[in-house]
C-alpha cells in the first residue's frame, strides 16, 4: 500500500495473526508503523480472539500497543444502522458491524485489516480501505 494511512484497524483475524507473529501481518504492520499510523481495535475483538489456547502474554503485549475503542450504546446503535444499510442481520455479523463502526469513526484515511473482505466492504463502503488477510 503506497498511500498514507492515518489509522489501521484490526479485526479478530488481524489481532490473532499479530499474536501468532504471522510474518505477512508483521510486515504489513511495520509498513504502517513507518507511516506513523495508529493501530486500533474494538474492545469486543479482544473477546473474539480469546480462548483457552490464546497466548495471553502476547495478547497483553499487543493490547499495550493499540488503542482499544469501547463499544458503547451509541456505537452499538451505529453498528445496527450499518447492518441495516448493508442488508445484513444476525449474530454472525454483529461483531463485524462493530469493527466497521470503529473503523468509520477513526481519523482518515483508514485501513481495515480483515479476513472478511466482502462483509466489511458492504459495511464500510468506500470510506475505509479494506486490506484482505
Amino acid at each position: 500500500m503506497s498511500e498514507r494511512v492515518e489509522t489501521v484497524v484490526l479485526d479478530s483475524e488481524g489481532l490473532s495473526a499479530w499474536i501468532a507473529q504471522d510474518r505477512k501481518l508483521l510486515a504489513m504492520l511495520q509498513v504502517f508503523h513507518d507511516m506513523g499510523a495508529d493501530l486500533v481495535i474494538g474492545a469486543n475483538t479482544i473477546v473474539e480472539v480469546s480462548h483457552s489456547r490464546t497466548n495471553m502474554s502476547r495478547l497483553n503485549w499487543a493490547l499495550s500497543r493499540v488503542k482499544v475503542e469501547p463499544v458503547t450504546e451509541q456505537a452499538a446503535k451505529a453498528a445496527t444502522e450499518l447492518l441495516k444499510g448493508a442488508g445484513l442481520h444476525g449474530h454472525e455479523y454483529a461483531i463485524d458491524a462493530t469493527v466497521a463502526e470503529v473503523a468509520l469513526r477513526q481519523p482518515k484515511p483508514v485501513a481495515l485489516l480483515t479476513s472478511d473482505r466482502d462483509d466489511m466492504t458492504k459495511l464500510c463502503g468506500n470510506q475505509v480501505h479494506i486490506v484482505p488477510l
